[in-house]
């Protein structure tokens, strides 16, 4: 099985790192291709034996899972120059939130997924969301979501839940660490701590913390009973977290769907769908 890759930044690189390093793939199993030949060149010293593709279009046709790693509105550009590359039996997946399945199956002849990754799958953990498109056969989607399983949990979501499920997915490591880092900012000024100390603390706690909500089989509001005692420190300072946070979480993904729904609305245009998605 050959497993593509268009598009090797961020995401698309740390894609091919965790499967390979994982074991979900063998390094002859990937081909890539990427506008830029010195981040290819440089994927091939980190992975030797990978195939790097003179073109999109090559990588296209010779794969039989092609994951598109580009941006919301490098879309309708590549699926443009790749369409005449592909053919029905051939899965091809989105990782990027606000391409749609209807975007991708009025222009591409092949089946369609939408897989959401996160940073947290360099540490084969964390959870990829599938929406797995009408085309896709059972077989599909068993190989789908065996594939993810190597780096992480993969979740199959309904299409409409893409944008409130990778606040937390995907957008949540870096929502959690701007949190830890004001308290640790804040706890070193306060009390003179080492930031690698309080650091260290802080990561070990949430990962803690993660196993007790997925294996310890807690809710928060669970924890937080069990660890706030009436009367105590800690119960003392969640009553001023809750006065401090009021209508943060509230305004996060108000304005997450608002930059969502802007960019759906941009590719609707460019696909040429005029008005409100139809998961909406």
């Amino acid at each position: 099985m050959k497993v593509g890759f268009i598009g090797t930044g961020s995401m698309g690189s740390l894609l091919i790192d965790a499967f390979l390093s994982s074991g979900g793939l063998l390094a002859g199993d990937v081909i890539a291709s990427n506008r830029s030949p010195q981040k290819l060149a440089r994927l091939a010293q980190l992975h030797p034996g990978i195939t790097l593709a003179g073109s999109n279009g090559e990588t296209a046709s010779r794969s039989d899972i092609l994951f598109l790693c580009v941006k919301p509105m490098e879309f309708k550009t590549l699926t443009d120059e790749i369409a005449h590359c592909l053919r029905s039996e051939q899965i091809v997946v989105s990782i990027t939130s606000p391409v749609q399945i209807y975007h991708l199956e009025r222009a591409l002849p092949s089946k369609i997924a939408k897989i959401i990754p996160s940073i947290t799958h360099s540490v084969y953990s964390g959870t990829s969301l599938c929406v797995l498109g009408s085309r896709l056969e059972a077989d599909d989607k068993e190989q789908l979501l065996k594939l993810m399983s190597h780096i992480g949990t993969p979740v199959e979501i309904y299409e409409h839940h893409t944008r409130i499920s990778s606040d937390f997915s995907s957008c949540g490591p870096a929502f959690l660490s701007y949190f830890i880092e004001r308290w640790i900012e804040a706890a070193a000024e306060a009390t003179g701590i080492d930031q690698a100390l309080a650091g260290k603390l802080a990561g070990e706690m949430l990962l803690g913390t993660g196993k007790l909500l997925t294996e310890g089989e807690f809710t928060p509001q669970q924890l937080q009973d069990r660890v706030a005692v009436p009367g105590g420190i800690t119960a003392e300072a969640l009553n001023h977290l809750r006065c401090s946070l009021d209508g943060v979480f509230e305004r996060l993904i108000s304005t997450t769907h608002k930059k969502y729904d802007e960019d759906v609305a941009k590719l609707d245009s460019l696909f040429g769908r005029d008005g409100i998605h139809q998961n909406k």
